[in-house]
């Protein structure tokens, strides 16, 4: 009888430790590499932010401050043209067509 109490021990133990592999341990996963995604997102916009506030500044020691002003503008413009133009039209924008 001892020897069935301590293989349904062992069998219970084996089918929890299988469960939380398959949920806890990869929930754990996908959050740490969440967390890591969004720290990493907000450097980047920060690294992106300062890029910018230089560039304006060098700028802006360089030629006058409303020539500065037109020139990241106009930076900023023809990017967003080319993003526009490069965009792929959604299902709805076909059928109008």
């Amino acid at each position: 009888m001892d020897d069935y109490a301590s293989k349904l021990a062992d069998l219970l133990e084996e089918i929890a430790t299988r469960v939380r592999s398959l949920t806890v341990d990869r929930v754990e996963k996908a959050a740490k590499w969440t967390a890591i995604g969004i720290v990493v997102a907000m450097l980047a916009l920060l690294l992106v932010i300062f890029l910018l506030v230089g560039l304006f500044r060098l700028l802006g020691t360089l030629i006058p401050i409303e020539w500065a002003y037109a020139i990241i503008g106009g930076i900023f413009i023809l990017l967003g043209a080319f993003l526009w133009r490069s965009r792929r039209p959604g299902p709805q924008e076909d059928s109008d067509k």
